[in-house]
């Protein structure tokens, strides 16, 4: 979903001269034309009729497209359990979590392309031009089966590469280890996150089931279930795939435009679970920091990465008493802060409500937490309450600008 724009290609490897790609039928001809921006005009529906997403066909650089695999009788079977479930126990209940709506028109799954020359149609690319532009987000490998929810696809990164005054194009999924075990299985086999636990039944229906696949050998969790599909970081001399879900998975870019997935990273063993899909880079340090959360305690775990991507102590902060849903923090250059808001863990709508299992409670009121940013423990993390953002539409998951203000008394006061 986020965008990553640099000249980091110096960095990664050493200057070379791109050969121009073979155009196959499977590599046509883009063009770059000028871009207009306008206001987008207001939208006139003029049609019930829905659009059924196509399954997306992964091609390769080859010439001949990869072929998909054929399922086996055994996924044949589990997968008879699956529509069960999401034919009566739990169909899609609502359009934004239909698959034949969500996935729709430009929405709709997209396959690979390889590294395909974009033909400029006017004009010229500056020769001094010489970086890349590339972008992160959700494209299911298999069309869902039941409810989708747009945060489920998987990662797929889209790049432009500009150098010598050409542009390369590609797309390629990242190669995470359920992408991998998916397609060789030829079919999903990892329960939707975001819109597969609905209610009690629903979700003891397919955590079951997806039980019984990892019994039977189809699914190993402990190789994780993340879908590196929300953003990208770049630090430590290395680009990551991001997603909160698991483990970063180190990419990089090719001297001739491909993207090519290195492997799910864990900095040496002392990254043993998730981190957050929104790592903040100090420009003037090259530090990095981070945290996760979690559904035991500690609920918050902050820590950082020295310069050369070496990850430091873990600070796990149990002055969080129940969990939050923390997409995001900031950091100035003496704090980090964390917005503990109203969206929570609510379990008891799912069992009771037939509902997600994370929602808004309004009983609870939002705190901002503030903790010097080389602290090694939590004994200077502070609290404070902001009742005036006790709205549903006020809970804010993406961070804003903070900064420190020195008032005339000297009083450094961080403003979010």
């Amino acid at each position: 979903m986020d965008a990553f724009s640099s000249s980091f290609m110096s960095t990664l490897s050493p200057p070379t001269i791109i050969p121009k790609p073979i155009l196959t039928p499977f590599s046509s001809r883009l063009n770059i034309s000028s871009v207009r921006i306008e206001d987008k005009p207001a939208t006139q529906v003029t049609s019930t009729t829905t659009t059924t997403p196509q399954s997306p066909s992964t091609t390769s650089s080859s010439a001949v497209p990869k072929r998909r695999a054929e399922p086996s009788v055994l996924t044949l079977i589990f997968n008879a359990f699956d529509d069960i479930i999401n034919k009566f126990i739990d169909p899609p209940s609502k359009p934004s979590v239909d698959p034949t709506h969500v996935l729709s028109n430009n929405f709709a799954p997209v396959d690979e392309l390889p590294p395909t020359e974009c033909e400029v149609i006017q004009g010229s690319l500056p020769p001094c031009l010489d970086g890349a532009y590339i972008r992160n987000g959700p494209n299911p490998q298999y069309l869902p089966r039941g409810p989708y929810h747009l945060c489920d696809g998987d990662g797929m990164l889209h790049s432009i590469k500009i150098s010598q005054g050409r542009a390369i194009f590609c797309s390629r999924y990242v190669n995470t280890n359920k992408y991998i075990a998916e397609r060789d299985a030829g079919s999903s086999l990892v329960p939707n996150f975001f819109s597969g636990f609905n209610g009690l039944t629903a979700s003891a229906a397919r955590g079951a089931l997806f039980a019984v696949r990892i019994l039977a050998g189809q699914y190993n969790p402990a190789n994780g279930i993340g879908l590196a599909n929300t953003s990208l970081a770049f630090f430590g001399d290395r680009l990551y795939a991001l997603c909160e879900s698991d483990l970063p998975y180190a990419v990089r870019l090719t001297s001739n435009g491909d993207i090519e997935t290195i492997g799910r990273h864990d900095f040496d063993g002392k990254l043993f679970m998730s981190m957050t899909a929104h790592p903040k880079t100090d420009p003037d340090t090259k530090e990095t920091f981070a945290f996760r959360y979690g559904l035991v305690p500690p609920f918050l775990t902050y820590f950082r990465f020295d310069s050369d991507g070496s990850k430091q102590p873990d600070v796990p902060i149990f002055s969080m008493t129940r969990q939050s849903f923390l997409h995001d923090f900031a950091i100035t250059n003496k704090y980090a802060i964390f917005g503990d808001i109203q969206i929570a863990m609510i379990p008891t709508e799912m069992i009771f409500g037939g509902g997600s299992p994370f929602g808004y409670d309004p009983n609870k009121v939002p705190r901002l937490g503030v903790i010097p940013r080389y602290a090694k423990d939590e004994s200077e993390m502070r609290w404070f309450n902001v009742p005036g953002v006790q709205h549903p539409t006020r809970n804010q998951c993406l961070g804003r600008g903070r900064w420190q203000h020195n008032s005339d008394g000297g009083t450094k006061c961080t403003i979010g």
